[in-house]
């Protein structure tokens, strides 16, 4: 399936989530978190960046896993990405939905 994200034409699946995770960069980033509602910060994209490099090491993702990280804990990720931060974190950072989420 095809959408338009910044502008350019970017395959995703019926969810939203990108399917190859090379099309993503800031535009796009901030063209998803703008249908999520939410305005991205250096801080929104510190933890996008950590979850686009925990994907590309093979790490399975989950937010416990996210609060141990050091890079947020769970208090601020939540308020981060209101509304199921993970789905919306990874959904933003052009990885796909995390096994953990429903």
């Amino acid at each position: 399936m095809e959408a338009t994200l910044a502008n350019e034409k970017i395959e995703v699946n019926e969810q939203g989530y990108l399917l190859d995770m090379d099309q993503w960069h800031e535009g796009i980033a901030r063209a998803i978190a703008a249908e999520e509602g939410i305005e991205l910060t250096n801080r929104h994209f510190e933890v996008v960046n950590f979850l686009r490099k925990e994907q590309k090491n093979g790490t399975s993702l989950s937010i416990r896993k996210i609060g141990k990280s050091g890079v947020v804990d769970i208090k601020e990720f939540y308020e981060l990405f209101p509304e199921g931060p993970l789905k919306k974190a990874s959904r933003i950072a052009g990885i796909a939905k995390p096994a953990s989420c429903i």
